[in-house]
């Protein structure tokens, strides 16, 4: 092999043919003791290599590229590379541990100056792509700033997070007392809200211990301690819902509301039992008006084909269509509806109830026993993991067959509720007209 002295000329025109995998241009200037190369590859960046024999085998180890090494520098590199050699310790096992060095430096230079605040952005972003946008929107509002404007109400004032507290403090001193200690106090204000977000925590340290930044800065377990779990105590399952009792009230005042969207997704959200985000994410592209049904995105299934009973398609086709989500909102920012809670809440406090908005989902599985329709059919059109195997494996309803049991429910609600579609629909609905002829 051809040896010439290393000078960047020669090492910025040096190529690979296109024939090979790889080619070498030994350095044969006596500052590397000829054990110096540069390595190309055809599609590759080129890079110093240094070669030698220990114990009687050929070993090479990569230096660097050129664009991070100098040529006096991949010299002295390799020189005490050879000098490893000859005191009789392998480089392999000398740059792996210069290696580790260097990496518990920079975690100590990390726990020296790195907060849980900016791990906790860091963590957000990179999982970002895996969680849904109500899942991102958690994590955001688990450390919010207090005193801000708020979007929708700029009169009103921002809360801090669960995680403000902690924001400043160094990575490197959360302990399990200091956590213990900051549950306590959230736990007094908002227990549910603190249980969640030890949740998160725990998901956090779990993700922080397997990045080389911050391995080791923190233990991943500091949470799972006993005196933690008696602070925060065990959740207590929500039976908010509608009775059949309140649904005169309720409908009458969600049907009063200045908004059409909220109106008719609130009420679209109680008969058809989907989950919030499932309906509020629903495309015009997913309503098929002409066979009434429509695909759902499913949080267990990719999705799920479920009926559009009439006064549903009713209150869809009522709505503009702005863009592509059937429940738009112009004054969004990704264009479709996101916080009905409010106007929901403002209605149940007129009415005298306590209904979540996952409580109208809930009340669409309990009307659904006064007529007794069977609870895999609700299950199926709600979305629910089967949870026998016959229904796992078996049984799949077709549409049809959903659709005579889903409109069966509708009317009943709306019998409840007072209201007459049915006249309605035969005087000024063409769609039920369609439908009819259809069957």
């Amino acid at each position: 092999m051809s040896r010439l002295a290393f000078t960047a000329k020669r090492i910025a025109e040096f190529k690979c043919p296109l024939d090979k995998g790889q080619a070498f241009l030994w350095d044969g200037s006596p500052a590397s003791g000829g054990r110096l190369a540069l390595r190309v590859t055809p599609n590759g960046k080129p890079s110093f290599i240094f070669q030698g024999r220990f114990s009687n085998k050929t070993i090479r180890i990569t230096i660097g590229s050129p664009e991070q090494w100098s040529i006096p520098e991949a010299q002295d590199k390799a020189r005490e590379y050879q000098r490893c050699i000859d005191e009789g310790r392998d480089p392999r096992l000398v740059k792996a541990e210069k290696t580790r060095e260097d990496q518990f430096a920079r975690a100590s230079a990390i726990r020296d100056v790195v907060t849980f605040g900016a791990a906790w952005d860091v963590y957000v972003e990179a999982r970002r792509p895996y969680w849904s946008e109500l899942s991102y929107r958690d994590h955001l509002k688990m450390m919010q700033q207090p005193g801000l404007p708020r979007k929708n109400r700029k009169d009103v004032k921002t809360v801090a997070g669960p995680f403000w507290p902690l924001q400043s403090l160094k990575l490197a001193d959360l302990t399990s007392e200091l956590v213990e200690s900051w549950a306590i106090k959230e736990a007094k204000r908002r227990a549910t809200r603190t249980r969640l977000a030890v949740s998160l925590l725990r998901a956090f340290l779990r993700w922080a211990d397997e990045q080389p930044a911050y391995s080791g800065v923190v233990a991943p377990d500091l949470v799972a301690t006993k005196r933690l779990r008696d602070v925060l105590g065990k959740p207590k399952a929500k039976r908010d819902g509608l009775e059949r009792e309140q649904l005169a009230q309720w409908f009458s005042h969600i049907k009063e509301l200045q908004n059409p969207v909220i109106s008719a997704y609130l009420q679209c959200l109680l008969l058809t039992g989907a989950r919030r985000e499932e309906l509020a994410k629903l495309k015009w592209g997913d309503v098929n008006f002409r066979w009434a049904g429509m695909t759902i995105g499913d949080k267990v299934e990719d999705c799920r084909h479920v009926p559009v009973t009439p006064y549903v398609s009713y209150l869809m086709q009522q709505l503009p269509r702005r863009n592509q989500w059937v429940f738009s909102s112009p004054s969004s920012k990704s264009g479709r509806l996101t916080e009905p809670s409010i106007a929901h809440r403002k209605v149940c406090q007129v009415i005298g109830a306590e209904v979540t908005l996952h409580g109208l989902r809930r009340s669409f599985s309990n009307l659904s026993e006064w007529l007794e329709i069977p609870a895999g059919v609700v299950a199926q059109i709600m979305g629910h993991k089967p949870s026998a195997i016959a229904e796992k494996h078996y049984k799949q309803r077709p549409l049809d067959l959903l659709r005579e049991h889903h409109e069966k429910l509708e009317k009943w609600i709306l019998g409840q509720a007072d209201i007459e579609f049915d006249v309605l629909n035969k005087e000024t609905n063409p769609l039920t007209l369609a439908l009819s002829a259809k069957r």
